[in-house]
């Protein structure tokens, strides 16, 4: 039987080949047959999932809830030392220092990150800024959000800190910073789906110990992580209800 591993389409593409290296090495340590399956957006990654095609996804903190409540998925691990924050940002140029200084219809670029774009339109919300009275500027990644900062076709930008932080020095010194979240609690997380939930002990064993093996910290480093930290199901659902919160 093939198992299928899917990773949020908001990974940091610089990372892709690294995936697959980890799904090789996690089909050595579990002896199991698993597919990698990369899906370029959240729509289509969603409809696997209703589907029942995914059996292993580094999931989303949006996405969550529906896995574990929806679905009967089990947190694994998380990646030590790893939070998604938000980074609010403009061009360099822009003479507004504050986000209580934006008005409305204002030009935001964004992406489908859920999470993200939840924490970002949070922190808009100083300059009285909703869904309802900006410009929405949908783009397919963050780089491309850089993009739209600039060349003028948006005023603000909303990112995830991770990816903000790896673009190139030169796109980043055109760019300026107004906010970044520090919320600390909401990460991504590594979880197991009905099929494989037999094997949840011992793959969570193995990966916990990737950490402590030259080579498979060479695996780990290939996804920009140290090491694996255990998830227990109090943490996920504390995680999860203060994502509802959020909403709200």
């Amino acid at each position: 039987m093939t198992f299928m591993f899917t990773v949020s389409p908001d990974f940091t593409p610089d990372h892709l080949s690294g995936w697959y290296i980890f799904n090789t090495w996690l089909q050595k340590q579990t002896g199991e047959g698993i597919h990698l399956e990369m899906y370029n957006d959240f729509q289509n990654q969603r409809q696997a999932i209703e589907d029942d095609k995914v059996d292993l996804i580094y999931a989303n903190p949006f996405d969550a809830a529906m896995l574990v409540r929806e679905k009967g998925f089990q947190p694994l691990v998380k990646a030590e030392g790893v939070a998604d924050e938000a980074i609010i940002a403009v061009n360099a140029d822009n003479a507004v220092e504050d986000v209580a200084h934006l008005s409305p219809g204002v030009k935001v670029a964004y992406t489908e990150d859920p999470d993200v774009q939840m924490m970002g339109m949070i922190m808009l919300e100083p300059g009285d800024l909703d869904g309802n009275n900006i410009k929405p500027q949908l783009c397919d990644s963050y780089v491309l959000v850089a993009k739209h900062l600039l060349r003028g076709d948006a005023d603000v930008g909303i990112f995830l800190a991770e990816a903000y932080d790896d673009l190139s020095s030169v796109i980043k010194k055109q760019l300026r910073v107004l906010v970044r979240s520090q919320i600390s609690v909401i990460h991504h997380a590594l979880m197991i789906g009905p099929k494989l939930q037999h094997r949840r002990a011992d793959i969570e064993a193995a990966l916990l110990a990737m950490g402590q093996d030259e080579k498979t910290r060479g695996v780990l480093n290939s996804l920009g992580f140290s090491a694996w930290n255990k998830v227990d199901d109090e943490e996920m659902e504390f995680m999860i209800d203060l994502m509802d919160t959020l909403v709200i």
